[in-house]
């Protein structure tokens, strides 16, 4: 990703981030908090892992596809956070930690968003899978994409201002502002 003194190429690709996030979670939203029309409603999963163990119980295909569905359903954030963000030169385990932290809490928002649903329940096992969701799809997909956009990109931010400093250039994002001192009140 070339980009010029003025960031375009980093402005459209965090916008194409927040765009497609919001269209995520759109789609979350209508899939996780709509209404149900059940003949009856289960209990409320308070226990952890108590449904993931009845979802192998019931055979590999039927626990493949609701386990499977609960790693799948929030699994893009883990890539589109970080898009989102637009940061290419950060530390892996910070990303994965920021990333991982967001997903619970947008998981957590959604069972709890659910207690006021007719005929959703809440299930903490499904906030164990959404969160996993988050991490796998990070931990396979952004540390090699931003690895990518680095060696498509040119030098790091650090080594830029480094070496304008040598050679008595300003760095490109410009000089750091100043802020006026202000007295201290009697």
């Amino acid at each position: 990703m070339r980009q010029g003194t003025d960031g375009r190429a980093v402005i459209r690709f965090r916008a194409a981030g927040v765009s497609l996030l919001l269209a995520h979670l759109l789609l979350v939203g209508w899939l996780t908090l709509r209404p149900l029309d059940v003949p009856w409603m289960d209990a409320p999963n308070l226990s952890p892992f108590a449904g993931i163990r009845a979802d192998l119980s019931l055979g590999p295909a039927t626990a493949f596809r609701r386990i499977g569905g609960g790693l799948l359903l929030l699994a893009p954030l883990g890539v589109l956070l970080p898009m989102a963000g637009g940061r290419l030169y950060v530390s892996p385990w910070l990303s994965l930690a920021r990333t991982v932290a967001a997903g619970s809490l947008i998981s957590l928002a959604i069972e709890l968003g659910q207690t006021g649903v007719p005929g959703q329940v809440v299930d903490v096992d499904s906030l164990f899978l959404n969160t996993a969701g988050v991490a796998l799809a990070h931990a396979l997909v952004v540390p090699a994409c931003r690895a990518r956009l680095r060696r498509r990109g040119g030098p790091e931010p650090r080594l830029v201002s480094r070496m304008a400093s040598r050679s008595g250039h300003e760095a490109p994002q410009g000089s750091t502002p100043t802020i006026s001192g202000v007295g201290m009140a009697p």
